[in-house]
């Protein structure tokens, strides 16, 4: 009688899947801040590590000879415990993962992370290696045992198999808890939390692999089209505005989710933004009310695109993740540097890697990037997406007084986002309304709540004197009430019901104010959009935008074409609303009455719709391409050097340091607002009453 071997090859699988499995969890809790949420998240990071590695180890068993099956499974086990810790040193590192351009383009990891492995690791990390000698010394000796199993193809397609259904039983309840989770990517971290570490490598080497496909085949000549189509389109600066914030120091508030209905608008007889009313109507604003968002899938990200670089987000997905990492650019913070020596800064309340934005930075020439990780957090501080923003701004002071002027700072807030929860503490005071829908009242309170935050920070910036030294401007990045929810909305604002598509066309206006100290303001009721905000900016300043490669107009310019294209096609201009149905097909509504028009009955205006569309989708499908074949590689205008992310002034680490070295290096010439105030902080000139935030977190130093 044959005796059995001691060791059966699908015990051996189902051991090397448990091990594994509890390695990623342990990774997941322990190393990882992934953001894990609710009870049906933290159940599919408990499932998703099962399926790749199930149906990686199930193909060893398609190989007939028993040893090699052996051999073939340990070293896959091997090579992803290896990819796991790899990936563990990395993120404690960067706060990123590792993907396909982090292995082919090494050499600045190799440089960062090199010399800093031994401080990257920790007592515990036995954990992820300690199996890895034990296992490959029991496969020796089961490999050199005279008999193995008999490995049969139905055992193979069974464990392939259940591998594939765990997989799709995790796919489906991810895309329950975030839809569109693979096309509509917010953050690496996501791809991970739903799916695994294997998964997300997969899923972004695909996506690189095409993109670097469609780069390749693109040529020099082709930026010629995109060329001739921006300097048919420049608009000439206006002479009255060129140049009047000349060396201003610049500060960009990015209004998280702020649509224009909340100016001057009242709940309760209590105006909902107090504060950015007065800003409004200041006579020192330049102010905007038929400003637009133009924002696809990417929302938040392409509103900085535009801003930052004067391109369009993509017509899927956001372009922060997919291609912001490696296109070159010619954006504001780089350009301002260059021509004006401005030094530039983001603030931003949640995690440097949501939206790709730690790689996305440096590609714009962003000197520094304060996240979540540079500010002091406590159990109430955080809400829905990260730090509130009274202590983002209050916290942000230490930074901001230490860099060298002129600068560039963007804000983003982060309090006003759906689902616009707000605790109670944080209220003023203000009542709400009343309706159905509970997104749609506590979009009144957050929205406050941020009106609250400027008020203080403006309050800052006079005590200061940086308010007489700086250009301020304030942009809404997109909607906060989603059309689904407008019917609850739009009663409050006495729209008429019976034209919910020319409402939600109307609510997609946004904010957008320009604050200097002595400027000519006023309201304009100049129709634009996301996409014209830089170069109205950079004219501002006095820098001519002639040479640079954007498809927005200057607002303020005299030639500025009054047709807002939206990401789908749709477009607005100072009369009509003109909504994309299909290639060919638009329903038109007259700005003045909302009626829809009849172009059957009106021949010209119907060839007119029909041009503006064919040059809204011209300055789209320009943008597609400049973006999606990387084609400002081959354009460099004069006086710009474009930009080397790897450089060590975009190195996102030990920053505050990296400040005041640059402070002392400089000596006597500094120009930071602390050397100019003989050495003193001006942290102690930030009052807020953020019942989260102490003093001494506002000083930090």
């Amino acid at each position: 009688m044959t005796k059995k071997p001691v060791t059966k090859i699908s015990l051996f699988i189902f051991t090397l899947v448990i091990i594994f499995w509890l390695k990623n969890i342990f990774s997941y809790y322990l190393d990882f801040s992934l953001g894990v949420q609710g009870i049906i998240q933290n159940f599919i990071l408990l499932i998703n590590p099962l399926a790749t590695i199930t149906i990686l180890l199930s193909l060893g068993l398609y190989f007939r000879n028993p040893k090699i099956a052996y051999i073939f499974m340990t070293a896959v086990y091997l090579i992803d415990s290896i990819f796991l810790y790899s990936n563990v040193l990395y993120y404690r590192e960067f706060t990123n993962f590792i993907s396909l351009n982090t292995i082919t383009s090494s050499a600045k990891a190799v440089k960062s992370l090199g010399p800093s492995i031994l401080n990257s690791m920790k007592y515990y990390d036995f954990i992820y290696l300690l199996d890895l000698p034990i296992i490959a010394i029991v496969v020796g000796l089961i490999i050199f045992k005279k008999k193995l199993d008999v490995l049969r193809k139905l055992n193979a397609l069974a464990w392939t198999t259940f591998g594939i259904m765990l997989f799709s039983l995790n796919l489906a309840l991810a895309e329950m808890n975030r839809p569109q989770l693979l096309t509509r990517l917010f953050d690496q971290t996501y791809i991970v939390k739903y799916l695994g570490l294997n998964s997300f490598f997969v899923y972004d080497s695909i996506k690189t692999i095409n993109s670097d496909q469609v780069r390749k085949n693109a040529t020099a000549t082709g930026i010629d089209g995109p060329l001739n189509f921006q300097q048919a389109n420049y608009a000439m600066p206006n002479s009255k505005y060129f140049g009047v914030a000349r060396k201003k120091n610049i500060i960009v508030i990015h209004l998280e989710s702020f649509q224009q209905f909340l100016i001057n608008f009242k709940v309760n007889d209590q105006e909902v933004t107090p504060f950015l009313n007065s800003l409004y109507s200041n006579k020192n604003t330049l102010s905007y009310s038929n400003f637009f968002h133009q924002v696809g899938q990417g929302k938040t990200s392409d509103a900085e695109t535009m801003l930052e670089t004067g391109l369009f987000g993509l017509p899927e997905g956001s372009f922060f993740p997919q291609l912001g990492p490696s296109n070159t650019f010619q954006a504001a913070p780089a350009i301002l540097n260059q021509k004006q020596g401005y030094t530039s800064a983001v603030f931003h309340g949640n995690v440097g890697s949501f939206y790709s934005r730690n790689k996305v930075y440096p590609n714009f020439g962003y000197n520094y990037f304060f996240d979540q990780s540079s500010f002091n957090s406590s159990e109430n501080s955080d809400l829905g997406f990260g730090l509130k923003d009274k202590l983002m701004f209050a916290q942000s002071i230490k930074y901001l007084e230490q860099l060298q002027q002129p600068f560039y700072v963007k804000y983003i807030t982060l309090t006003n986002h759906y689902p616009f929860d707000l605790p109670i503490e944080d209220n003023d005071g203000f009542v709400t309304t009343q309706t159905n829908n509970n997104v749609v009242n506590n979009y009144f309170l957050t929205a406050h709540y941020l009106d609250n935050a400027l008020k203080e920070f403006f309050a800052y910036l006079k005590k200061s004197g940086l308010y007489k030294r700086s250009m301020i401007v304030l942009y809404g990045d997109h909607y906060g009430i989603s059309n689904d929810k407008n019917p609850d909305l739009t009663p409050l604002l006495g729209y008429s019901e019976s034209q919910p598509e020319f409402n939600n066309a109307k609510l997609q206006r946004v904010p957008f104010m320009i604050h200097v100290d002595g400027l000519k303001g006023g309201i304009k009721d100049t129709y634009g959009g996301e996409i014209d905000v830089l170069p109205t900016i950079l004219h501002l300043v006095g820098i001519d935008t002639k040479n640079y490669l954007q498809l927005g107009q200057d607002l303020l310019s005299k030639e500025h074409i009054q047709i807002v294209p939206f990401r789908d096609g749709s477009y607005m201009t100072s009369e009509y609303t003109v909504i994309k149905k299909g290639k060919k097909f638009y329903n038109v509504y007259s700005n003045s009455t909302g009626e829809q028009i009849d172009l059957a009955e009106n021949p010209v205006l119907s060839g007119n719709i029909k041009d503006w569309g064919k040059q809204v989708d011209q300055r789209l499908s320009i943008s597609d391409k400049i973006n999606n074949q990387n084609l400002l590689r081959f354009y460099t205008p004069d006086d710009f050097k474009p930009v080397d992310p790897n450089d060590d002034k975009y190195e996102y680490k030990d920053q505050l340091n990296r400040l005041l070295k640059t402070r002392d290096d400089k000596g006597n010439s500094s120009t930071s607002m602390y050397s100019q105030n003989n050495d003193n902080s001006s942290t102690g000139d930030y009052e807020t009453d953020a019942p989260e935030l102490k003093q001494s977190d506002v000083n930090g130093l």
